[in-house]
């Protein structure tokens, strides 16, 4: 029997992680890893002792229209990312790799585009992660240096007019 990469271990468990999430649209698993060791796991679902979409059996941003990708901040839900952070302690972080991994929430089909939002990525600048790897089929990922993110966010920044 062949052994998998590390890299598809790590994804397997985030993919296991995803299966607690509650978010009816997409569910996401993460999973923080430093030296070998995971530091903290996350699921994509509403603050404790809130009202889960799963529970309540709708979407809130679906049903005021919203977008896919807009308006992160009418979501009850907390992104995995920003729950396997809460989890961790910064210094256990620091230079670790965070793993994704995102299923549509009505068909479970594996998400191949799977990203972290614009709120997640400066969670993630700001713990010190060194690299985000996001699964896109089974057995292909793609590793996002977190470098890049926050070059692609300096480029987005408008000039500044000077007098």
């Amino acid at each position: 029997m062949d052994r998998i990469s590390k890299e598809n271990y790590y994804l397997d468990i985030a993919e296991t992680v995803l299966e607690r999430a509650t978010c009816l649209r997409r569910v996401y698993g993460a999973i923080i890893v430093k030296n070998d060791e995971i530091i903290s796991t996350g699921y994509n679902g509403a603050p404790r002792g809130r009202a889960n979409c799963v529970d309540l059996g709708y979407c809130s941003r679906e049903a005021m229209q919203v977008p896919r990708g807009e308006r992160y901040e009418l979501c009850r839900s907390v992104h995995a990312e920003a729950n396997a952070i809460i989890s961790a302690s910064r210094r256990d972080m620091v230079g670790g790799t965070l793993y994704l991994v995102g299923r549509d929430g009505r068909t479970g089909a594996l998400l191949p585009d799977a990203t972290s939002c614009s709120m997640c990525r400066r969670l993630v600048i700001n713990a010190g992660l060194e690299k985000v790897v996001i699964r896109r089929t089974q057995t292909e990922f793609d590793v996002v240096e977190v470098a890049d993110w926050i070059a692609e966010d300096d480029l987005l920044a408008p000039p500044l007019d000077k007098p």
